[in-house]
C-alpha cells in the first residue's frame, strides 16, 4: 500500500534496541488493561517458559515515523505499556534482592542492564529518566516519576490510567516474585521472553496512511482503533492553539459523551454516515483525509464534535425501529423495521439529514420511499448497493439546503414496474434464517393486500412451507433439474401454521391440500381452489400472479 514505509516481524528485543524511541500520542486513549488481559499475557508467557510454544504472536503494531528512530504508536499502546510494566515489576524484584543484600552487586548490575536495555537510562544524580517509551498526557508523569523510578506508588489522587498501571505493576510483581527467587532466574526470565514475543510491525509516514491501514485491516477482520487516531488528530488541532485546560476538558467530555451514546454501535461507521450526511460522499479509505482537509481549526473541531454528539441519538434511533423516538410514528417504525430486515445501511446518511431537516410527514415519506426502493433494488433486483450511495448523498445535501426533497430525485435507482415484475417472477430464496424472515414478510404483505387478512411477519405461529419439499424426488413427476429450479422459488412458498406444517411435511400435493385448507392464511387455503396439481409450470404461474400483487404493494406512484 502506498504510504506504508515498512512491514516486518520484530521481537520485543528488536523493538527496544538500537536507541529507538516510542511515544503514545498525547491524546490517545489511556491505559485500560485489567487483570483479565494481564492474565492472558501471563499464561501465554508461561507457555513459552515451559516450552509449550516456541514463540508468541502479539499482533499488529502500527507505528508512524519520519526518521526510523522516533515512532508514534498509532495502535498497540496497551500491549507495549503492559510489557514495559511487566519488566518494571521484574526490576522491582531485583531491587528487593539488592536492598536485602542478596548478591547485591551482581543483582544491581542485572537491574541496571535490564533497565537500560528495555526501559531507558536514569541519570544517577538528577534521577531524571530518559525512557524508551513515552505515554500519553494522563499517564506519562506517573510512569516517569513513580513506576520507572520504582518509588512507592501513591494510592490517592490518581486518575483511572494511573490506577490501572499501579495495579498492573503489583499484579505482575506478585506473580514474578513467587515464580523467580534469584537474580539469575529473574534476568533469565526477561532474556527469554524478549526473543519469543513478536509483533507484525507496520510503519507509515503520516496519519492519513495510518487511517488507511486501519480501514484495510478492519475490513479483513482485524479490529484496530481508527477512532483513536481521529481523536488524537482533532485534539492536537486544539492543542496547537495553547488552549485553556477547560477547553481540552470540554472536548474530552463531548468525546466521551459521543462514545457513551453509541454503545455497541461502531464509532467509525457512525462517523462516516454522519460525514456523508453533511458532505459529498467519501469512502472509508478517504474519510480521514477528507476530515483532515476540512477540519483544520479549533472552531471547526468543536463544531464537528458537538454535531457528532447531537446527531448520535438520531443515528441510534434510525438503527433501532423500537427506539422510543418512533413511539408515536408507527408508519416510520414499520419502514425502519423493513430497512433493518433488508439489512440496508446505505440510507443512513440520507435519513440522518432527513430527520434533522424535514417535518414528520416529509420524513415519513422519505423513509417509506427508501424502503420501497430497497425492496425493489436490493432484495428482488439484487443490484450493487454501492451505486445507491451517491444518489442518497446528493438527496441528503439537497435536503440540508432546501429542507425538502422530491421523489423524482430517486428515479435513477427506482426499478421500473416491468423490470420489477420480471425480477420477482423468477426470484429464489435459499433456505437461510434471513431469507426465512424476508419471505414471511413478503407473503404477509401480499396476504394483507390481496385478502385484507393481517398476519404479522414476526408471528411465531406461522412458518414457511415449501409446497414442493426440499427433499422432493422424481416421484413428484418432475425431473431433478426441474425440482432444483423450483424448490426455492417464491411461487413454491407459502405461509402455514407450524402445527399444520408439521403434519404436511413431505406429503404429496394432494395430501397436503387437507392441511392447506385448514390454514387461516388465504394465500394458502386458496391453493387447492386454484391448482389441482403441482408442477414447475404451476409454480411459475403462481409466482407471476404474486409478482402482479407485489408490483402494486411496493410501488411509488410518482415514479415509473
Amino acid at each position: 500500500m502506498k504510504g506504508i514505509q515498512d512491514t516486518s516481524s520484530k521481537t520485543y528485543r528488536q523493538l527496544m534496541g538500537n536507541g529507538l524511541r516510542y511515544e503514545i500520542p498525547k491524546f490517545q486513549r489511556d491505559y485500560t488493561w485489567e487483570s483479565e488481559q494481564w492474565d492472558d499475557l501471563w499464561q501465554d508467557i508461561k507457555s513459552l517458559l515451559m516450552n509449550e510454544e516456541s514463540e508468541h504472536y502479539m499482533g499488529y503494531l502500527v507505528l508512524q515515523t519520519s526518521n526510523n528512530k522516533n515512532f508514534l504508536i498509532i495502535d498497540g499502546q496497551q500491549r507495549l505499556t503492559t510489557l514495559s510494566i511487566l519488566i518494571l515489576a521484574t526490576l522491582k524484584c531485583l531491587k528487593d534482592l539488592v536492598e536485602s543484600g542478596v548478591d547485591a552487586e551482581k543483582n544491581h548490575r542485572r537491574k541496571e542492564n535490564l533497565q537500560n536495555s528495555y526501559i531507558g537510562y536514569v541519570d544517577p544524580v538528577t534521577l531524571i529518566s530518559n525512557n524508551k517509551l513515552k505515554l500519553n498526557r494522563n499517564s506519562e508523569d506517573y510512569y516517569k516519576q513513580h513506576l520507572v523510578l520504582l518509588r512507592d506508588l501513591p494510592l490517592r489522587n490518581t486518575n483511572s490510567s494511573e490506577k490501572h498501571m499501579r495495579e498492573c505493576l503489583m499484579w505482575y510483581y506478585d506473580k514474578i516474585k513467587k515464580d523467580f527467587k534469584t537474580g539469575e532466574e529473574l534476568a533469565a526470565f526477561i532474556d527469554n521472553i524478549v526473543d519469543k514475543l513478536f509483533f507484525t510491525v507496520i510503519e507509515v509516514t503520516d496519519q492519513i496512511n495510518a487511517f488507511k491501514v486501519f480501514e484495510t485491516l478492519n475490513a479483513r477482520g482485524v479490529q484496530l482503533s481508527s477512532s483513536d487516531l481521529l481523536k488524537n488528530y482533532l485534539f492536537s488541532v486544539v492543542d496547537e492553539t495553547n488552549p485553556h485546560i477547560s477547553e481540552i476538558e470540554e472536548l474530552e467530555n463531548i468525546w466521551n459523551s459521543i462514545v457513551g451514546k453509541l454503545g455497541e454501535q461502531k464509532f467509525e461507521d457512525y462517523l462516516r454516515y454522519y460525514w456523508n450526511s453533511e458532505n459529498k460522499t467519501v469512502g472509508k479509505k478517504n474519510l480521514f483525509k477528507s476530515i483532515k482537509i476540512n477540519i483544520s481549526t479549533k472552531e471547526k473541531v468543536f463544531a464537528l464534535v458537538r454535531n457528532l454528539r447531537d446527531t448520535a441519538d438520531i443515528y441510534i434511533a434510525i438503527q433501532n425501529p423500537d427506539d422510543v423516538t418512533w413511539n408515536t410514528n408507527i408508519e416510520i417504525r414499520e419502514s425502519l423495521r423493513e430497512l433493518k430486515l433488508f439489512q440496508i445501511r446505505q440510507t443512513n446518511s440520507l435519513l440522518m439529514a432527513g430527520y434533522k431537516n424535514l417535518d414528520t410527514n416529509a420524513f415519513k415519506k422519505l423513509v417509506k420511499t427508501c424502503s420501497i426502493i430497497s425492496f425493489r433494488y436490493n432484495i428482488i433486483g439484487g443490484l450493487n448497493p454501492n451505486a445507491q450511495e451517491e444518489v442518497y448523498n446528493s438527496i441528503a445535501l439537497k435536503i440540508n439546503v432546501n429542507k425538502q426533497f422530491s421523489v423524482q430525485d430517486f428515479q435513477s435507482i427506482y426499478i421500473s414496474d416491468i423490470n420489477f415484475e420480471n425480477d420477482f417472477s423468477t426470484k429464489e430464496f435459499k433456505n437461510t434464517s434471513r431469507n426465512h424472515k424476508i419471505v414471511k414478510y413478503i407473503l404477509s404483505k401480499i396476504e394483507g393486500y390481496k385478502y385484507q387478512n393481517e398476519i404479522s411477519p414476526e408471528s411465531d405461529l406461522y412458518t414457511i412451507e415449501h409446497i414442493l419439499p426440499e427433499s422432493a424426488d422424481e416421484s413428484w413427476g418432475m425431473s431433478q433439474e426441474s425440482i432444483n429450479r423450483s424448490v426455492f422459488r417464491i411461487g413454491n412458498l407459502t405461509l402455514l401454521e407450524k402445527k399444520l406444517n408439521k403434519g404436511a411435511d413431505v406429503l404429496r400435493y394432494s395430501d397436503k391440500a387437507d392441511f392447506f385448507n385448514k390454514s387461516n392464511s388465504r394465500i394458502t387455503n386458496s391453493l387447492s381452489e386454484n391448482y389441482e396439481s403441482w408442477s414447475e409450470e404451476k409454480i411459475s404461474a403462481r409466482q407471476r400472479d404474486l409478482a402482479k400483487d407485489a408490483k402494486s404493494i411496493w410501488r411509488i406512484q410518482e415514479l415509473r
